[in-house]
Parts: structure tokens; sequence; C-alpha cells
């Protein structure tokens, strides 16, 4: 009866595992990215498919306000929704920071910043940082281009770096996202489908 009761019970925690390890797996290139609400910081619940569809993709961004890396490339990130979006691939910048560790990055600040700078585009706060995770974001900023497939759906085209220099954007000579999106203005995968992050770590919560 013990050995019966042994089997179900390593049954039943290999059943635990496999159901844990679906729940927080991460999204890999090519796979379909769900849709999400997150509070935008104007007040309202913001998602991917707001738009009725319009857009050809996204080009998600997880970012914050404290970062020096985040800050050196916001420009960038207002330029790449100043520039793509018209050809369907807005920004959707997303903060998932605990503002317990670091207070710049509360909700209230994120308002201040985009009203300040402006933003044209969403800035969503990850509060749960359930969407970071899902989609495996570990650095600020760090890039997450979809595009919408010939079945409409959401696909993961490219994750990585806006480019290769973070530190002056008029001597980088690689701008992977703008690359990406050339190559799918052409019906082509992107050639460089994976780059590194560099960035501030994400302020998960203790």
């Amino acid at each position: 009866m013990k050995k019966i009761i042994g089997a179900v019970m390593l049954v039943v925690a290999a059943v635990c595992s496999s159901s844990a390890q679906k729940t927080t797996a991460t999204y890999k290139l090519g796979d379909i990215v769900s849709d999400f609400k997150l509070k935008n910081v104007d007040g309202t619940m913001r998602g991917l498919v707001t738009d009725a569809g319009r857009e050809k993709g996204y080009i998600v961004i997880f970012t914050c306000n404290h970062c020096p890396y985040a800050k050196a490339y916001e420009q960038r990130i207002m330029d790449l929704d100043k520039n793509f979006r018209q050809s369907g691939y807005p920004v959707v910048a997303i903060n998932s920071n605990d503002p317990k560790e670091a207070p710049e990055d509360s909700f209230e600040k994120m308002a201040e910043r985009a009203k300040e700078k402006n933003y044209t585009f969403p800035y969503l706060f990850d509060e749960s940082q359930a969407i970071a995770k899902k989609f495996g974001a570990v650095r600020t900023p760090q890039v997450f281009l979809l595009n919408r497939n010939k079945q409409g759906k959401l696909e993961l085209v490219y994750t990585g770096a806006i480019d290769n220099n973070w530190e002056d954007a008029a001597k980088a000579h690689r701008h992977y996202v703008e690359e990406a999106l050339t190559d799918l203005s052409e019906n082509l995968k992107p050639a460089t489908a994976e780059t590194k992050a560099i960035g501030c770590t994400i302020k998960w919560k203790k």
C-alpha cells in the first residue's frame, strides 16, 4: 500500500511540476503573444488590440524612469514610435520595476515623465510583474518586436537591444529594431532576430 501511495504521489508531483512549467513558460522567437491589459499613465487599461487590429505589429519595450540606459535610449524610443507608428508598428512601453526598489519608477512618476516628455505611445505599469515574466524581460530597455502573421496573430520576431551603442546614438552602426522592421516591410523574417539587451536589471519584488 505504501508503495502504491508513493507512486501516486510521484505522479501528482510530476503533473503539478508540468503545470507549473507551463504557467511560467516565457515567450520564445516564433511564439504567438497573447493580449494583456495594464494600466496606462492616462488611467485607462491598455493592451495590444485596442486599435481594432489595424496595426501590423508592435514594438514592445520594457523600460523605466530611473535607469541610465533607459534614459539614454528615451529619445530613440520616442523616435521609433514617431517613425514607425504610421507604417503600422507603434511603440508600447512597459515599466515592470517594483517602486519599493526604485521609487522613481512609481506609477505617479511614470505619469509625470510621460507628460513632461510628451510621449506619443502608451506607458504601462506592470505592477504584478507578470507580463515581464511572461515575455522573459530582464533588463531596461529590452525590445520585443511583434508582427501580425498571415493568421492575424501577433508573433514574436525579434528580441534584444535597440541598437549597438547605448551611450551615443550617433555612433551606433547597427540599428537592430529598424533593420528588423525593414526586413518585415519586405515580407522577410528579420535577418538578426535576437541580440543581447544592454541595460539595468528589472527590479523584482522581494
